[in-house]
């Protein structure tokens, strides 16, 4: 607090404004902090995006489920609950019938991508139930159950009613900016 009788410290303050502290001899020189670096490139992600949607080189991996289910786990159960039951309004549909995997694949990349930038909260991907698929089973099916789960995006995804066609589609739940 000022005191109109000690113009001295005004003075002082006024004197000293631009002087820095030096440092102590225990107090050792800081080094400059290193340029933040991108730990993955573009190319790096579309490799990890390549490798996720690769069916697993074991085919017993390949799960032959009818239901397929899954939730993050800050998703509560009820959350997926409600999506299993059709609660959610579907924003957008793809069907993959008549795509081969590598078809479907990209076709399901572009479509979440879009789903994603377009801040769509649900979605439906119609993957059929894999009857014709022969002995690998039900390959369009098996590889939307695998890429999905590795798109932090996707909170949750869950088979249709039977209505929106059962275990032959998916509901999946999409994180917004909301």
């Amino acid at each position: 607090m000022k005191t109109p009788d000690d113009p001295d410290k005004d003075l002082f303050r006024e004197a000293m404004r631009e002087v820095k502290r030096l440092r102590t001899e225990n107090e050792a020189p800081q080094p400059p902090k290193p340029i933040a670096k991108a730990r993955f490139t573009r190319l790096d992600r579309r490799e990890v995006l390549r490798e996720s949607l690769q069916p697993p080189a074991d085919d017993l991996l390949l799960g032959t489920g009818d239901e397929l289910c899954f939730r993050r786990p800050h998703i509560s159960q009820d959350i997926l609950v409600k999506l299993r039951r059709g609660h959610y309004v579907v924003d957008a549909e793809i069907d993959l019938h008549g795509l081969n995997g590598a078809q479907a694949q990209e076709a399901l990349r572009d479509f979440v991508a879009n789903a994603i930038h377009r801040d769509f909260r649900c979605i439906r991907i119609v993957h059929g139930k894999g009857r014709r698929s022969g002995p690998r089973g039900p390959v369009l099916k098996n590889i939307v159950n695998r890429w999905l789960q590795h798109i932090d995006p996707v909170l949750a995804f869950a088979s249709a009613r039977a209505v929106d066609g059962g275990s032959g589609a998916v509901y999946a739940l999409l994180k917004t900016k909301r």
